[in-house]
Parts: structure tokens; sequence; C-alpha cells
């Protein structure tokens, strides 16, 4: 039987991946140390224990063939927890003799950029976040010289599968009251990954077999302009009723005042610290997980910012039936 142990199953990513490997048909062991945020599909068990306890998790998920680590700590302690969270899941996945997959992002490649991020792209960080994303890719490189075989697909900014990115905290905050706030220019390209496809992803990788040794790919998911996700989310809006008649207006994120907030609010000063990813174009290219994962499904982006917005309960019609899974 196809098991996979997901560690960090109550997060976005988390959900969305147990949703999905469950849906094709896997044994779901769902990792986390609270209660299920959202009732867990037929196929999947959580596992309420704290990660910290390799040995304990290891005993619970035994049988289980991959480990999808869907952990992430609170953005402003990256540095006390972020490495430590990770060697505690990689301990695990060695105890288990499994596959391990974790999802990336593109902190990497820092302000230098280019317009499209291939997985020969070199990585130049700008700062602390990036190196620690650089320093878990190559605890993986080093881990596959002593037989953990693993895969990292890395995705623009998260949307969809619950609260807590920026199109609930920023973007569509107003949306009720008739307005949109965008954080960058409108004009450049920004990439995007609804979770759902990205975690569907994962899933077609795992079912062709994670390859031996560490292998990247890159999600393209939508790579869109402000102008473009603002005219999706005003079509999304309409189809939810919440389309104001005169159009919505459009802000900008103060992000002066937010680095002065920063001082002393840490949350502030780390989103601060990353605003140049509205200031520079990015996508990414998604030949290589073609050839992993085979064809993959792409939910439309007006479908997928049409469920994200009746998830975060803005639809006039709640009952009305959703476009997308």
């Amino acid at each position: 039987m196809k098991t996979v142990l997901i560690l960090g199953a109550n997060g976005r990513f988390g959900q969305a991946a147990v949703s999905a490997f469950a849906a094709a048909g896997w044994q779901v062991l769902a990792q986390m140390r609270r209660a299920p945020a959202a009732p867990l599909p037929a196929r999947a068990k959580a596992l309420s224990v704290d990660m910290a306890h390799a040995a304990a998790v290891a005993e619970q998920a035994a049988g289980a063939n991959l480990v999808v680590y869907a952990v992430n700590p609170a953005y402003w302690r990256w540095e006390q927890d972020l490495m430590p969270f990770f060697h505690q899941g990689l301990d695990i996945a060695q105890r288990l003799g499994a596959a391990f997959m974790l999802p990336g992002n593109v902190y990497n490649y820092g302000q230098g950029m280019p317009p499209v991020l291939h997985e020969q792209t070199q990585p130049q960080p700008s700062n602390r976040k990036g190196e620690q994303r650089i320093a878990m890719e190559d605890d993986l490189a080093r881990l596959a010289t002593q037989g953990l075989n693993s895969v990292l697909i890395r995705a623009g900014d998260f949307y969809g599968s619950g609260r807590g990115t920026w199109l609930d905290e920023a973007i569509t905050k107003d949306l009720a009251r008739g307005k949109l706030v965008y954080p960058g220019p409108l004009d450049l390209a920004h990439a995007w990954a609804y979770l759902p496809d990205l975690a569907r992803a994962f899933v077609a990788v795992a079912e062709r077999g994670v390859p031996a040794g560490f292998a990247r790919a890159h999600f393209a998911g939508h790579t869109l302009t402000g102008h473009q996700l603002l005219a999706a989310i005003d079509e999304a809006a309409t189809r939810v009723g919440r389309r104001p008649p005169q159009g919505f207006r459009v802000g900008g994120m103060p992000w002066g005042v937010i680095r002065a907030i920063g001082l002393v609010k840490p949350m502030w000063r780390e989103l601060a610290r990353m605003s140049y990813l509205w200031r520079v174009p990015h996508a990414l290219a998604g030949r290589t997980l073609a050839q992993l994962a085979g064809p993959l499904p792409a939910t439309p982006v007006v479908d997928a910012l049409e469920q994200t917005l009746r998830d975060f309960g803005l639809a006039a019609d709640p009952a009305g039936a959703a476009r997308t899974a």
C-alpha cells in the first residue's frame, strides 16, 4: 500500500497535500500537534505527536514510504526554528527509510534574480531567509550521498487552502468594502502557486517515484502582473456577487510605514525584508517538473481565485456551488 506521512498537516500546504494524496488513493498519516483544523478524508489518519519526538513519530508511521514536509514555522521565528524543525523531519524520514519531498520558494535567488527561474539558475540570496532555504537544499544534497532520495518542488507565492497568505491579509482584505491592495508595481510579473494544484503536482511525482538522489523541479503555477491578478480577482468577485457596481478602488502597500513598525513588530520587519519580491519580476520554468510528473492539471486562475474567495467567506452567495475542487 502507498503510505505517505505528511509532517505539518494542519498548515495550508499540509491540508492541501492530505486532500490530494487521499484523493489519489494513498493511505495518509497526517502529523499535527493539535486537533485537525478541518475534517480529514476517509483515507487519512491523524498522528497527534510532536515532530520533536522523531522515534515516536516514526513508530506510529511505520510502513510509510514517503514523507512530505509541510512544516512552516512562524515567519518571524525562522532563525530559531526553521533548521531545527527541518532536521527533525529529515530524522523521521531516515528512520522510516522513506523518500522525502519538500516545497521550496524563490528566496534563494535574491534581488538579482532573472525574469525566468530554471533549476540551473545560480542562487544569490539577499538576506538570511534566502540563506536558510539554500541550507535546507544543501542538506538534502548531502544526505543524498547517504541514501536519502528527495525532491524539492519550488513554487511562487502560495494561495488557496485557507488563510494566512498575501491574498487574504493584504490584497483582498478590504474586498467587501470595494477596495483591493497590491504590494508592488502593477506592470511586473509575479509567480503564484494555487495550493491544490501544487499538492497534486507532489502526488504526480510520488506516483511515478521520487528519483534517486536529490532532484529540484519548478512549479510554473500562475505568473501574473498586478494588472492581470486584479483583473482576475475582479472577475472572481463578480462570480461570487462581491464586485462593486463602480468597480474596485486599488491601493498600494505603505512599505515605509511597514518598515517603521517593523522596528517593534517582528512580523512586519520580516515582511519588509522580503518586499523586493514585489519589485523584481520573476516566473518559474516548469519543464523539469513535467518530465518528473507528466502532464499536470492546472486550475484556471479565475476559477482558483473564485474558490479562494469562497474559502475566505467572501461570497455573497455562500451556498453557491464552487467551481474548483
